[in-house]
C-alpha cells in the first residue's frame, strides 16, 4: 500500500500491514491514553503503522438507552490529544454531512460506517473535507459494489480512500467474510479487514450485540494471509465493561502477542 494515502502516518515499515486500532468509543480521555500509548509502544517496537481509531459518537444503536458518547466535542477533543500527544493519526466514524465538516477539525481519517456506505451525500461529504475517507463495505454489497462507493470519493478529486470490509450478512445474527473480495476490491483502493466487527452477532433478542472474541486471532491471520494491506482491530483493558462493542473487542493484554504473530506471518506472505 502506498501509505502516502494517511499523510500523516508513519513510514515504519511499507512491506507491512498497517493498523487501525482502539476502543470501540471514547469514553474518556484516560481511557483513550492508555489505550493510544500500549499500542503505540507495540507498534513502534514491530515497526507497524498506526492509526488510533476511536469513535466520537456512536450513532448506529439497537436500543436508545444505549451508550452514544460522552460529547462530541469533547471526545473530539480527547481524539485530537491522542494525535499531538503520541504524534500518530486519528480515524473516527461519522454519521452525517455535519459531522464530517465537524470531525475533519480534529482527526485524519473519517469513516463510513458499513450501514451508511451507499450514501452519496455523507461520502462526498467525507471526501471534500480532503481527508483519507475510510469506508467499510456494507453488509449487504458485493466486493464489486465497492469501485461505486471509491469513485464517489475519487470524482471530487480526493484519492485517498480505503475499503474496510466488515463481513456479509449471514442469516439474521452472524456474518462471514468471503476473502475472494480482497483482490477484487484492491483493484480499486488499498483493503483493510475489521476483524473484530466480522466477528459480531447483531440483532440479539437482548438488544446488545454479541461476538465471537476467541476466534479474533483466526480473522487476523486469514486476513494477513490473504494479503490485506490492513487490519482494524476494536480493544479494550476491561472488555466486560466497555461502553459500547464489548462482546467483540480484543483484550488489551493480548494485542502483544498477536501481532507479533501476525507480523511473522506478513514477512512469509511478502515472500510469494
Amino acid at each position: 500500500m502506498n501509505l502516502s494515502l494517511i499523510p500523516q502516518i508513519k513510514h515504519t515499515d511499507s512491506t507491512n500491514f498497517f493498523l487501525l486500532s482502539g476502543p470501540c468509543a471514547i469514553e474518556g480521555e484516560d481511557m483513550a491514553m492508555r489505550i493510544a500509548e500500549h499500542i503505540i509502544t507495540l507498534t513502534d517496537e514491530l515497526k507497524i503503522p498506526y492509526v488510533f481509531k476511536g469513535s466520537f459518537k456512536k450513532a448506529n444503536r439497537s436500543r436508545l438507552d444505549s451508550f452514544t458518547g460522552i460529547g462530541d466535542e469533547k471526545a473530539l477533543k480527547i481524539l485530537r490529544k491522542v494525535s499531538e500527544t503520541f504524534k500518530v493519526p486519528t480515524v473516527t466514524d461519522i454519521h452525517t454531512e455535519q459531522d464530517a465538516t465537524m470531525a475533519a477539525e480534529y482527526v485524519d481519517v473519517l469513516q463510513i460506517p458499513a450501514f451508511l456506505a451507499r450514501q452519496t451525500d455523507l461520502i462526498v461529504a467525507a471526501a471534500e473535507t480532503g481527508k483519507t475517507v475510510n469506508i467499510k463495505k456494507g453488509q449487504f454489497m458485493s466486493p464489486e459494489s465497492m469501485k461505486h462507493a471509491v469513485n464517489k470519493v475519487s470524482e471530487t478529486g480526493n484519492e485517498q480512500a480505503i475499503i474496510t470490509d466488515r463481513g456479509t450478512m449471514f442469516g439474521y445474527q452472524d456474518m462471514i467474510v468471503d476473502f475472494r473480495g480482497v483482490p477484487t476490491m484492491k483493484q480499486f483502493a488499498p483493503v483493510v479487514l475489521d476483524v473484530t466487527h466480522s466477528l459480531q452477532q447483531p440483532n440479539q433478542t437482548s438488544g446488545v450485540t454479541g461476538g465471537r472474541p476467541a476466534l479474533i486471532g483466526t480473522m487476523a491471520r486469514a486476513g494477513v494471509a490473504a494479503g490485506v494491506d490492513g487490519l482494524f482491530i476494536e480493544t479494550h483493558f476491561d472488555c466486560a465493561n466497555a461502553k459500547s462493542d464489548g462482546a467483540n473487542m480484543l483484550d488489551l493484554g493480548l494485542m502483544k502477542k498477536l501481532l507479533t504473530d501476525l507480523v511473522a506471518l506478513r514477512a512469509v506472505v511478502n515472500e510469494f
